[in-house]
């Protein structure tokens, strides 16, 4: 049986004005996957990103986030993905109650979901003593899990996660990893985008952008043997960077 695709990009481009940020890429993502959208500063992935969650609109070219065309559903598109930004991107003078309250009604969930989801949450995350405190006293690695967490509260097919570990110590890196390998389990799609290399071994799938244009998608192992390295890092220094 075919693996049914959650993304489905063809020739997606965007330009501003004479300069051409993303050049007609092309690209498939599947139910489950860990996808790894790499590339240098400069490189068209966050503009790439933000044409698939809906907040930019193409210049030409097609794709289709969970089910829905980015050019004339991408309300829809909003509505039945997750996202977390790179900055944090939770309300510090709330409690992390009020704040997972407050999401869940910009999702749509009733006041019942909502109850659940808090229980849920506070169990699953150990947040029992500081629920009721302000999410600004947090921790950043506490609030990058707890970002992570609302943004999947309404359940979505998939979430973008934009350079998600930023800022955090390697320990908590890991277990915000586990946290992804946890949702890719159970079905959920996850769109990552990352500027740690080693992080790049961690997913099923990686592109990696350079001007624009997609130069290389393929599995971590396949992209090492294809390019004669040992790392990820380096596959990303030969394209990117034109090192041999």
């Amino acid at each position: 049986m075919d693996k049914e695709k959650i993304i489905s990009v063809q020739n997606l481009t965007k330009k501003f004005g004479n300069f051409t940020a993303v050049k007609g890429i092309s690209f498939d993502v599947y139910k489950g996957e860990i996808f790894g959208f790499l590339g240098a500063n400069g490189a068209g992935k966050t503009t790439a990103m933000k044409m698939l969650i809906g907040i930019s609109n193409p210049s030409s070219g097609e794709a289709n986030v969970a089910g829905f065309d980015v050019h004339t559903q991408a309300e829809m598109v909003k509505k039945n993905i997750g996202y977390m930004s790179q900055k944090f991107s939770m309300y510090d003078d709330l409690t992390i109650k009020e704040n997972i309250t407050f999401f869940g009604g910009i999702y749509g969930l009733s006041r019942i979901q909502i109850k659940q989801k808090i229980a849920q949450l506070v169990e699953e995350l150990q947040l029992k003593e500081v629920v009721n405190n302000l999410v600004g006293s947090l921790p950043l690695g506490w609030k990058q899990k707890l970002s992570f967490s609302v943004a999947l509260l309404h359940e979505p097919k998939i979430v973008f996660l934009d350079e998600p570990t930023g800022g955090v110590d390697p320990i908590t890196r890991r277990q915000f990893w586990e946290m992804i390998y946890t949702q890719a389990y159970k079905g959920t799609t996850i769109f990552v985008t990352t500027h740690y290399m080693d992080e790049a071994e961690y997913c099923d799938r990686v592109s990696i952008m350079v001007d624009g244009a997609i130069e290389a998608l393929d599995s971590p192992k396949n992209l090492k043997e294809q390019f004669k390295v040992d790392s990820m890092n380096d596959v990303f220094l030969k394209l990117a960077r034109n090192i041999e």
